[in-house]
């Protein structure tokens, strides 16, 4: 265990494409999604806890989770706490997160990481974390973390670096979302890494280039200085955290800065974004159908995807490619070609027939 080593865990959206299980009162990351016993913020905890001592792991959520954050992890306590009393992005919540790190330890060096994704191979995880940890405690250098693509996927925004024999490389530029054709030109440039959200470096650097990058935002969050870590925080946050500009950490800094580095990976990471990335992390039956939850009868069907409160019997017949979800409330039967729209139908179904 190393003392100088934080993370922080973003843990503040509301996965509404995981709609009815996953809502805005009760969000995804507090849910077991793939039926292993532990919610998708208790799994990544405990996997980084393997190097990271817990009090120096901190959870950033909205204010309205700050009683399921402390009863899904009670290793933690309320000073481990970031909470947004607004929702700003990524870059006004890891300056936050950064400002409270400084103040308690100035050679602290920092991961970033969300709270939903899901990593295969833990260990190869930590020691890639653990090489990132040690190469930004030796220069001021932003890193993160690239898969290697496995296929061209379209949802993810992609890494380019260049092809020097170093294992960490360095970072070209950041590319959005490509259409089809673009992501097979990626993959067969061998330049290309996706991009996973997941960052490393130190509190004093990341400081710094927000002072050099979003110096407007530095400054409101200096005028803090004193507050971090006392009685004094919770107030300055509520007063000035609205206040700040709404930037992703991407748009903000990433993109913009030049000492930005990669370090290619390969751990059998997944994104955990839409109902049809679960189903492909599940095991399957012999017809291909996916089942989280007790009481499921499959009867000529093949390829899909059910997930039940376990409360119910749930039976499906002659039904293919199709994605079933029973929560309490709600049941979803939606084709999985149409999971994107899940977002847009759940503000429908919500305004529609609202649930108190």
């Amino acid at each position: 265990m190393q003392s100088n080593y934080y993370a922080i865990i973003m843990a503040g959206g509301i996965g509404s494409r995981f709609w009815p299980v996953s809502t805005k009162k009760f969000p995804k990351q507090f849910h077991d999604m793939l039926g292993t016993g532990e919610t998708l913020i208790q799994k990544t905890f405990s996997r980084l806890e393997k190097l990271i001592p817990a009090e120096n792991i901190l959870i950033s959520t909205n204010e309205e989770y700050k009683d399921l954050v402390l009863e899904q992890l009670p290793k933690i306590d309320e000073t481990q706490l970031i909470l947004e009393p607004t929702m700003r992005n990524t870059a006004p919540c890891i300056l936050y997160a950064a400002k409270k790190v400084y103040a308690k330890n100035q050679d602290a060096v920092m991961l970033v990481a969300p709270s939903d994704h899901w990593i295969e191979d833990e260990d190869t995880f930590i020691k890639s974390i653990e090489t990132s940890f040690k190469a930004t405690e030796k220069s001021d250098i932003l890193m993160t973390l690239g898969i290697q693509p496995s296929y061209p996927n379209t949802g993810y925004g992609y890494i380019q670096f260049n092809e020097e024999e170093a294992e960490i490389k360095k970072v070209k530029q950041f590319t959005e979302k490509p259409n089809l054709e673009k992501a097979k030109e990626f993959l067969a440039s061998g330049e290309y890494l996706w991009n996973a959200g997941i960052f490393i470096w130190s509190a004093a650097h990341i400081l710094n280039s927000f002072e050099k990058f979003l110096p407007e935002m530095s400054a409101l969050f200096a005028k803090g200085n004193e507050a971090y870590n006392t009685e004094n925080e919770t107030t300055f946050i509520e007063e000035n955290y609205p206040l700040a500009e709404n930037i992703s950490i991407d748009f903000g800094i990433m993109e913009k800065a030049q000492n930005v580095y990669v370090l290619p990976v390969d751990f059998g990471w997944n994104d955990l974004g839409t109902w049809g990335s679960i189903y492909n992390k599940l095991p399957k039956d012999s017809q291909e159908n996916a089942v989280v939850g007790d009481k499921t009868v499959c009867i000529d069907s093949k390829k899909n995807i059910i997930r039940s409160s376990g409360e119910k019997r749930i039976v499906v017949c002659g039904l293919e490619d199709f994605i079933v979800v029973e929560d309490k409330d709600t049941i979803l039967i939606c084709p999985k070609d149409k999971e994107q729209e899940i977002k847009n139908i759940s503000a429908e179904v919500n305004e529609k027939f609202p649930l108190n």
